[in-house]
């Protein structure tokens, strides 16, 4: 799962104000920000196959640190902790939130991925391979970000017309993203991947900050 990510952004938003909607953006794929500089740096790996699903061509078949059940929730802890290190307000309640919406990449990936998540070690891998039929994976993805969207839509007010208008437009553009890691040209290489993914979650947190910006606090 790629945007659908960005609709646990949306939805959590709200529950902790006080952190930014750019943190949420790099909460969410904070697992994925970890994955992809391990990948760069050998230790995690994946081929490209194409036509390995129907959704994309990538066989992650060696991601125990960061997909595995235990790294998952460690590393989402330590995001969590991280950012409310610098929150001000209920950090114990801003360190278990922001968590959750980092463990919530593992939860929403098991429903898309082949098996490939383990639960120990790189052993016992789940998944319900959803990526299989595109025309499931798809629209799965934009439902649940346009949920996510509609939830953060109702709780915030927008400063002007224009403020929902850009808002509006920032969800058609990760809705076009998405055709686009579908349907269009895939990566030739882990590398060239993981380069790509970091260029997309850091891009797509800074324009998430300047569409914040259109809002009330």
């Amino acid at each position: 799962m790629f945007v659908g990510h960005y609709g646990v952004s949306f939805a959590m938003q709200p529950a902790a104000r006080r952190v930014p909607l750019w943190v949420w953006f790099i909460a969410v794929q904070w697992l994925d920000v970890v994955w992809s500089l391990l990948v760069l740096l050998g230790v995690e790996k994946l081929r490209i196959v194409p036509g390995f699903t129907q959704a994309n061509a990538l066989d992650l078949y060696y991601m125990p640190f960061t997909h595995g059940l235990p790294g998952s929730i460690l590393l989402s802890l330590i995001f969590g902790a991280i950012v409310a290190l610098f929150t001000a307000g209920n950090r114990l309640k801003t360190a278990l939130l922001v968590a959750a919406a980092s463990f919530s990449h593992w939860v929403l990936d098991l429903m898309v991925h082949t098996p490939d998540l383990p639960l120990y070690d790189n052993s016992a891998k789940v998944g319900f391979g959803l990526w299989r039929n595109v025309a499931v994976s798809f629209p799965l993805e934009l439902i649940t970000l346009l949920i996510g969207a509609l939830v953060y839509a109702r709780v915030r007010k927008f400063k002007s017309a224009k403020g929902r208008y850009v808002f509006w437009g920032f969800i058609a553009l990760l809705a076009v993203v998405q055709v686009g890691g579908n349907f269009g040209p895939q990566p030739s290489s882990s590398q060239t991947m993981a380069i790509t993914g970091f260029i997309f979650y850091g891009v797509l947190a800074l324009l998430a900050a300047l569409v914040e910006r259109g809002t009330i606090p």
